[in-house]
Protein backbone atom coordinates (compact mmCIF):
# COMPACT_ATOMS: atom_id res chain seq x y z
CA UNK A 1 0.00 0.00 0.00
CA UNK A 2 1.30 3.46 -0.93
CA UNK A 3 2.34 5.79 1.86
CA UNK A 4 2.31 8.87 -0.35
CA UNK A 5 -0.64 11.23 -0.40
CA UNK A 6 -2.37 13.87 -2.50
CA UNK A 7 -3.77 16.77 -0.47
CA UNK A 8 -6.89 18.58 -1.70
CA UNK A 9 -8.23 21.65 0.08
CA UNK A 10 -11.85 22.68 -0.24
CA UNK A 11 -12.58 18.99 -0.82
CA UNK A 12 -16.11 18.88 0.60
CA UNK A 13 -17.77 19.63 -2.74
CA UNK A 14 -17.50 21.25 -6.15
CA UNK A 15 -14.08 21.41 -7.76
CA UNK A 16 -12.28 20.05 -4.71
CA UNK A 17 -14.40 16.92 -4.61
CA UNK A 18 -13.85 16.43 -8.34
CA UNK A 19 -10.07 16.83 -7.99
CA UNK A 20 -10.07 14.28 -5.16
CA UNK A 21 -11.98 11.74 -7.24
CA UNK A 22 -9.65 12.26 -10.21
CA UNK A 23 -6.52 11.77 -8.10
CA UNK A 24 -8.06 8.70 -6.47
CA UNK A 25 -8.91 7.28 -9.90
CA UNK A 26 -5.20 7.57 -10.71
CA UNK A 27 -4.46 5.36 -7.69
CA UNK A 28 -3.50 8.03 -5.18
CA UNK A 29 -4.50 8.05 -1.54
CA UNK A 30 -6.03 11.43 -0.74
CA UNK A 31 -6.15 13.83 2.19
CA UNK A 32 -9.39 15.79 2.18
CA UNK A 33 -9.32 19.22 3.85
CA UNK A 34 -12.26 21.57 4.49
CA UNK A 35 -14.44 22.96 7.29
CA UNK A 36 -17.48 20.73 6.67
CA UNK A 37 -16.79 17.51 8.56
CA UNK A 38 -19.96 15.70 7.50
CA UNK A 39 -19.43 16.47 3.83
CA UNK A 40 -15.77 15.45 4.02
CA UNK A 41 -16.72 12.07 5.46
CA UNK A 42 -19.31 11.63 2.68
CA UNK A 43 -16.67 12.34 0.04
CA UNK A 44 -14.16 10.05 1.78
CA UNK A 45 -16.60 7.12 1.86
CA UNK A 46 -17.50 7.62 -1.82
CA UNK A 47 -13.84 7.78 -2.85
CA UNK A 48 -12.83 4.67 -0.93
CA UNK A 49 -15.76 2.70 -2.36
CA UNK A 50 -15.29 3.91 -5.92
CA UNK A 51 -11.50 3.78 -6.22
CA UNK A 52 -10.19 1.43 -3.52
CA UNK A 53 -7.76 3.96 -2.06
CA UNK A 54 -7.49 5.56 1.36
CA UNK A 55 -9.16 8.90 2.06
CA UNK A 56 -8.04 10.79 5.16
CA UNK A 57 -10.28 13.55 6.55
CA UNK A 58 -8.67 16.61 8.14
CA UNK A 59 -11.16 19.24 9.28
CA UNK A 60 -9.75 22.77 9.27
CA UNK A 61 -10.82 26.34 8.70
CA UNK A 62 -7.95 27.56 6.54
CA UNK A 63 -8.87 31.20 7.11
CA UNK A 64 -8.02 30.73 10.80
CA UNK A 65 -4.32 30.92 11.69
CA UNK A 66 -4.56 28.46 14.59
CA UNK A 67 -6.38 25.88 12.47
CA UNK A 68 -3.82 26.35 9.71
CA UNK A 69 -0.93 25.81 12.11
CA UNK A 70 -2.42 22.52 13.34
CA UNK A 71 -3.06 21.37 9.79
CA UNK A 72 0.44 22.26 8.61
CA UNK A 73 1.94 20.36 11.52
CA UNK A 74 -0.08 17.27 10.60
CA UNK A 75 0.71 17.50 6.89
CA UNK A 76 4.42 17.90 7.60
CA UNK A 77 4.33 14.33 8.97
CA UNK A 78 3.07 12.91 5.66
CA UNK A 79 4.75 12.08 2.38
CA UNK A 80 2.79 14.33 0.01
CA UNK A 81 3.31 14.04 -3.75
CA UNK A 82 0.53 16.39 -4.90
CA UNK A 83 -1.01 19.51 -3.39
CA UNK A 84 -4.23 20.95 -4.80
CA UNK A 85 -4.81 24.45 -3.40
CA UNK A 86 -8.48 24.65 -4.28
CA UNK A 87 -10.05 26.22 -1.17
CA UNK A 88 -11.16 29.81 -1.64
CA UNK A 89 -14.15 32.10 -1.77
CA UNK A 90 -15.24 35.43 -3.19
CA UNK A 91 -17.43 38.26 -2.02
CA UNK A 92 -19.72 40.33 -4.22
CA UNK A 93 -20.43 43.93 -3.29
CA UNK A 94 -18.92 47.38 -2.97
CA UNK A 95 -15.57 47.31 -1.17
CA UNK A 96 -16.41 50.21 1.18
CA UNK A 97 -19.59 48.55 2.46
CA UNK A 98 -18.48 44.92 2.84
CA UNK A 99 -17.67 43.52 6.31
CA UNK A 100 -13.97 43.98 6.97
CA UNK A 101 -13.71 40.63 8.75
CA UNK A 102 -15.05 38.78 5.69
CA UNK A 103 -12.53 40.44 3.40
CA UNK A 104 -9.74 39.57 5.83
CA UNK A 105 -10.88 35.94 5.92
CA UNK A 106 -11.02 35.94 2.12
CA UNK A 107 -7.40 37.11 1.89
CA UNK A 108 -6.30 34.67 4.60
CA UNK A 109 -7.83 31.75 2.73
CA UNK A 110 -7.13 32.69 -0.87
CA UNK A 111 -3.60 34.00 -0.35
CA UNK A 112 -2.04 33.21 3.04
CA UNK A 113 -3.26 29.63 3.43
CA UNK A 114 -2.27 28.75 -0.15
CA UNK A 115 1.19 30.22 0.36
CA UNK A 116 1.77 28.52 3.72
CA UNK A 117 0.61 25.13 2.47
CA UNK A 118 2.83 25.37 -0.58
CA UNK A 119 5.85 26.51 1.44
CA UNK A 120 5.34 23.64 3.90
CA UNK A 121 5.06 20.85 1.34
CA UNK A 122 7.23 21.90 -1.61
CA UNK A 123 10.65 21.54 0.08
CA UNK A 124 10.16 17.80 0.62
CA UNK A 125 8.93 17.43 -2.96
CA UNK A 126 12.17 19.10 -4.11
CA UNK A 127 14.21 16.76 -1.89
CA UNK A 128 12.53 13.74 -3.53
CA UNK A 129 12.84 15.23 -7.00
CA UNK A 130 9.16 14.81 -7.80
CA UNK A 131 5.78 16.30 -6.97
CA UNK A 132 3.05 18.59 -8.20
CA UNK A 133 1.30 21.73 -7.02
CA UNK A 134 -2.05 22.67 -8.54
CA UNK A 135 -3.24 26.17 -7.66
CA UNK A 136 -6.80 27.13 -8.48
CA UNK A 137 -7.07 30.76 -9.53
CA UNK A 138 -9.75 32.21 -11.83
CA UNK A 139 -10.22 34.20 -15.00
CA UNK A 140 -10.68 37.01 -12.46
CA UNK A 141 -6.88 36.93 -12.12
CA UNK A 142 -6.53 38.72 -15.45
CA UNK A 143 -8.39 41.93 -14.64
CA UNK A 144 -9.63 44.13 -11.81
CA UNK A 145 -13.32 43.47 -11.09
CA UNK A 146 -15.31 46.26 -9.45
CA UNK A 147 -17.82 44.56 -7.18
CA UNK A 148 -15.42 41.67 -6.54
CA UNK A 149 -12.26 43.69 -5.96
CA UNK A 150 -10.59 41.61 -3.27
CA UNK A 151 -11.37 38.29 -4.94
CA UNK A 152 -9.85 39.36 -8.26
CA UNK A 153 -6.77 40.73 -6.48
CA UNK A 154 -6.23 37.48 -4.56
CA UNK A 155 -6.51 35.40 -7.71
CA UNK A 156 -4.03 37.64 -9.49
CA UNK A 157 -1.63 36.85 -6.65
CA UNK A 158 -2.24 33.12 -7.06
CA UNK A 159 -1.54 33.26 -10.80
CA UNK A 160 1.66 35.32 -10.46
CA UNK A 161 2.98 33.23 -7.58
CA UNK A 162 2.31 30.05 -9.53
CA UNK A 163 4.15 31.22 -12.64
CA UNK A 164 7.15 32.28 -10.55
CA UNK A 165 7.24 28.92 -8.76
CA UNK A 166 6.88 27.09 -12.07
CA UNK A 167 10.05 28.84 -13.23
CA UNK A 168 11.93 28.30 -9.94
CA UNK A 169 11.08 24.60 -9.79
CA UNK A 170 11.17 23.86 -13.51
CA UNK A 171 14.23 21.60 -13.40
CA UNK A 172 13.60 20.14 -9.92
CA UNK A 173 11.09 17.47 -10.89
CA UNK A 174 8.31 19.39 -9.14
CA UNK A 175 5.62 20.67 -11.47
CA UNK A 176 3.43 23.70 -10.78
CA UNK A 177 0.32 24.63 -12.71
CA UNK A 178 -2.28 27.31 -12.12
CA UNK A 179 -5.78 26.62 -13.42
CA UNK A 180 -7.92 29.65 -14.21
CA UNK A 181 -11.56 28.61 -14.54
CA UNK A 182 -14.34 30.90 -15.61
CA UNK A 183 -17.83 30.48 -14.14
CA UNK A 184 -18.18 26.85 -13.04
CA UNK A 185 -21.17 24.84 -11.84
CA UNK A 186 -20.40 24.95 -8.10
CA UNK A 187 -21.76 26.85 -5.09
CA UNK A 188 -19.23 29.66 -5.58
CA UNK A 189 -21.67 32.39 -6.62
CA UNK A 190 -24.25 31.42 -4.00
CA UNK A 191 -21.57 31.77 -1.34
CA UNK A 192 -20.28 34.99 -2.90
CA UNK A 193 -23.67 36.65 -2.63
CA UNK A 194 -25.61 36.17 -5.89
CA UNK A 195 -26.19 32.74 -7.40
CA UNK A 196 -28.02 34.20 -10.43
CA UNK A 197 -25.04 35.86 -12.13
CA UNK A 198 -22.97 34.35 -14.94
CA UNK A 199 -25.34 31.44 -15.41
CA UNK A 200 -23.44 30.00 -18.40
CA UNK A 201 -21.00 27.78 -16.56
CA UNK A 202 -18.54 24.99 -17.24
CA UNK A 203 -18.66 21.67 -15.41
CA UNK A 204 -16.11 20.83 -12.68
CA UNK A 205 -14.96 17.75 -14.60
CA UNK A 206 -14.04 19.97 -17.56
CA UNK A 207 -11.93 22.22 -15.33
CA UNK A 208 -10.18 19.22 -13.78
CA UNK A 209 -9.47 17.71 -17.21
CA UNK A 210 -7.93 21.01 -18.38
CA UNK A 211 -5.78 21.06 -15.24
CA UNK A 212 -4.25 17.63 -15.67
CA UNK A 213 -3.69 18.14 -19.39
CA UNK A 214 -1.71 21.33 -18.62
CA UNK A 215 0.16 19.61 -15.80
CA UNK A 216 1.18 16.80 -18.14
CA UNK A 217 2.39 19.37 -20.67
CA UNK A 218 4.36 21.18 -17.94
CA UNK A 219 2.60 24.47 -18.62
CA UNK A 220 2.68 27.23 -15.97
CA UNK A 221 -1.04 28.03 -16.24
CA UNK A 222 -4.12 27.30 -18.26
CA UNK A 223 -7.48 29.01 -18.76
CA UNK A 224 -10.30 26.49 -18.94
CA UNK A 225 -12.61 26.77 -21.95
CA UNK A 226 -12.21 28.52 -25.31
CA UNK A 227 -14.37 31.57 -24.64
CA UNK A 228 -12.88 31.99 -21.20
CA UNK A 229 -9.44 32.12 -22.85
CA UNK A 230 -10.65 34.77 -25.27
CA UNK A 231 -12.13 36.94 -22.52
CA UNK A 232 -9.17 36.51 -20.17
CA UNK A 233 -6.56 37.53 -22.72
CA UNK A 234 -8.55 40.29 -24.44
CA UNK A 235 -7.72 42.60 -21.51
CA UNK A 236 -4.31 43.23 -22.97
CA UNK A 237 -5.92 44.88 -25.97
CA UNK A 238 -7.92 47.57 -24.13
CA UNK A 239 -7.08 50.33 -21.62
CA UNK A 240 -7.28 49.24 -17.99
CA UNK A 241 -10.14 51.63 -17.17
CA UNK A 242 -12.26 50.14 -19.95
CA UNK A 243 -11.27 46.59 -18.94
CA UNK A 244 -12.49 47.28 -15.39
CA UNK A 245 -15.86 48.55 -16.65
CA UNK A 246 -16.30 45.54 -18.94
CA UNK A 247 -15.37 43.14 -16.13
CA UNK A 248 -17.91 44.77 -13.82
CA UNK A 249 -20.65 44.34 -16.42
CA UNK A 250 -19.72 40.70 -17.11
CA UNK A 251 -19.57 39.87 -13.38
CA UNK A 252 -23.10 41.09 -12.78
CA UNK A 253 -24.69 39.62 -15.93
CA UNK A 254 -27.25 36.80 -15.53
Amino acid sequence: MSTSWAVVTGASGGLGETYAHELASQGSDVVLVARSENELHRVAIEIERAHGVRAMVLVADLSDSADRARLLERLAELDVHTLVNNAGFGTMGQFASLPAERLTAEMQLNVVALTELTRTLVPRMVERGRGAVINVASTAAFQPIPGMAVYAATKSYVLRLSIALWAELHSSGVRVVCICPGPTRTNFFDNAGDGSVMSRRREPIQVVASTFEALEQHRPYVVDGFWNKVLAHSNRLVPSALAARIAQRVATAP
